[in-house]
């Protein structure tokens, strides 16, 4: 293997990191489907290998001998930590794995997006059990004494019996989504992270509510118990990194914070003093919890950028901007005979994760979304950029924006916010109002073509319009899960959306009747975009474009990618799309083929035999 060909760091976001027993190892898992163990003493980094998407969680066993992968390819992989060899694939699900605990050596159990629970014969890979009872996805499972514990978008905590399947308590339903759940055994807790900003703890036996930890400001993506003492840990959305004492339930420290953290991925390390955690960009972190200090940054020398990119503006001209989980914003020009980069960006204040861009044609401006709860705003001058504002929106990370063209509203910018809302600015920043459309994370939005309104999309299936002044004008029949994208057809009558359920829906703008409902596949949509009336774009996490005719209702597809696409824009006669797999993709419609790309990086190494 070449210099160029080893692997440095994680060639996109780490969503988790933890410890291996009590050695000085910790094992990742990442956005470029890799799992793999980091040093602290050395810094050395090894890969494990691959799993044919990304990965979502990775956890150990007690003694560090196994680690057990889930992944969106819909499959655990056991991993013999003595070996540093697959041990096994656990398959049975068909959604993605957003969790794994080891009951013991031989017994583990999983949960996924299909909303099932799974309990897995780790010697000889077979499904001993099936738990249904959660109605949305299951993000979240912890086991003691005979009992699972899970949470997840059905806003609950549940009790399951492992030896019989049923279900032995129901807490909740909260009001938002309950992403993370916890167990403290020293003190027989309970430990629930919400999307509300709090933490609640419960008595594990009465499951009475015990205290409510009210010190964050955003929803909370991970909460975990101290292996020592049963101190709890609570990360959220605000970027804040919390320790909460375990006997009076008070603030204690606040961890030093970091731009490129990711909150879901953090976890103690075996000896309590310390905690760990991944970054978006392919790194690892280390704290001591007692200074609350950061003391080791792992994979830091190595890495230059993750170029997993996140969405797309097309300027018109041929140039294109992107925005990626490294925080860098990029101008590049793509054509079918030119593919360069112009020019990177990141803003003054520094990168943090980026998740949205859009280019105001009427301001000659670019306007970016980030993960820090940011817009920030860029004068284009020919090829370069040049930051103007930031403003703060303090409604979590931003998901979408777009900018009006009607009279009156010329330049106004309309943005997705993780918290329901949907900020109104004017073009230079100054703020109008915020449009409490959903009580859920708004994924996307799309304005009419010449009404002055809107339609979005939430994480809770929720789909709406709304004029410019903030009033509801019509609820569409919305999805069972997540809708990922909406957009509205150019002579402004209908309007698509696509979600978890792989349903693609497209309504009457006015009247909310449903004209078509399309199944496309039980791969999960991204991106959406109207080629004509009758004609839709639909990009996927694997990679694909699917070409849905209304008219009959078939399907075309064809695999662009070697990760999800992300967007998808038109651009000039061509599609331009964006792959986490570092690469902008100029397609063209009609067939659905490549005639050109611009890449940032190459996500994966060369991989093992094995693979």
């Amino acid at each position: 293997m070449s210099v160029s060909e080893q692997f440095l760091y994680h060639r996109g976001p780490v969503t988790c990191a933890a410890q291996v027993g009590h050695s000085q190892r910790i094992i990742t898992s990442g956005y470029d489907s890799a799992v793999a163990l980091f040093d602290i003493d050395t810094e050395q980094v090894e890969l494990l290998g691959y799993h044919e998407h990304l990965v979502n969680r990775v956890t150990v066993n007690q003694d560090g001998t196994l680690a057990a992968s889930a992944s969106s390819d819909y499959n655990i992989y056991l991993w013999d930590l003595a070996d540093k060899s697959l041990k096994c694939v656990l398959k049975g699900h068909d959604d993605d794995v957003e969790d794994f605990v080891f009951i013991n050596d031989h017994l583990g159990a999983s949960v996924s997006r299909d909303w099932r629970i799974m309990i897995w014969d780790l010697d000889t890979g077979a499904i001993e059990r099936v738990i249904l009872g959660h109605e949305k996805d299951v993000l979240s499972v912890n086991y003691f004494a005979g009992k699972l514990y899970t949470s997840g978008d059905d806003m609950t905590l549940r009790v399951w019996d492992i030896n019989t399947g049923k279900q032995l308590a129901k807490i909740g339903p909260f009001t938002t989504e309950t992403d993370s759940c916890a167990i403290d055994e020293q003190n027989q807790r309970l430990v629930l992270g919400c999307d509300d900003g709090i933490v609640r703890v419960f008595d594990l036996q009465t499951h009475e509510l015990i205290a409510q930890l009210e010190g964050h400001t955003s929803a909370i993506k991970k909460v975990a118990v101290s292996p020592t003492n049963g101190d709890i840990l609570s990360a959220a959305y605000d970027q804040r990194i919390l320790i909460w004492d375990h006997q009076n339930f008070k603030q204690i420290r606040q961890l030093e914070s970091k731009n490129t953290l990711w909150e879901r991925s953090f976890n103690w390390a075996s000896d309590g003093k310390r905690v760990i955690a991944g970054s978006f960009d392919g790194t690892v972190f280390v704290w001591d919890v007692t200074s609350g200090a950061c003391i080791h940054h792992l994979g830091a020398q190595h890495a230059f950028g993750n170029a997993c990119f996140n969405d797309i503006a097309s300027k018109g001209d041929g140039s294109l901007v992107v925005v990626s989980d490294d925080g860098i914003i990029r101008v590049g020009l793509l054509t079918i005979e030119q593919a360069r980069w112009h020019t990177q960006y990141s803003p003054q204040s520094g990168r943090v994760l980026m998740n949205a861009v859009h280019f105001c044609s009427q301001m000659q401006k670019v306007i970016v979304g980030a993960h820090n709860q940011h817009l920030y705003l860029f004068e284009r001058s020919h090829q370069n950029l040049h930051e103007q504002a930031s403003i703060a929106l303090n409604e979590g990370p931003i998901n979408s924006i777009v900018s009006a063209h009607h009279s009156g509203f010329e330049g106004d910018l309309f943005v997705a916010c993780y918290s329901g809302k949907i900020a109104h600015l004017a073009s230079d920043g100054r703020q109008f109002k915020k449009i409490a459309a959903h009580d859920n994370a708004v994924k996307a939005l799309a304005l009419h073509p010449h009404q002055r309104l809107g339609v979005s999309c939430c994480a809770e299936g929720e789909l709406v319009s709304w004029d410019f002044e903030g009033n509801i004008l019509q609820r569409y029949l919305g999805h069972t899960a997540i809708i990922d994208d909406v957009v509205i057809d150019p002579s402004g009558q209908y309007v698509a959306s696509a979600g978890r359920d792989f349903i693609l829906k497209v309504h009457g703008i006015e009247d909310g009747k449903l004209h078509h409902c399309i199944h496309i596949g039980k791969r999960s949509p991204k991106g959406l975009l109207f080629l004509d009336q009758n004609t839709v774009i639909i990009t996927n996490y694997w990679g694909e474009l699917l070409k849905v005719d209304l008219t009959n209702g078939s399907v075309i597809r064809n695999c662009i990618a070697k990760n999800g696409i992300s967007a998808v824009v038109r651009h000039g006669e061509f599609l331009a799309a964006t792959s986490y797999d570092g690469a902008i993709y100029l397609v063209d419609p009609k067939q659905l083929i490549i005639v050109n790309s611009l890449r940032s990086m190459t996500q994966k190494t060369s991989e093992p035999a094995y693979v």
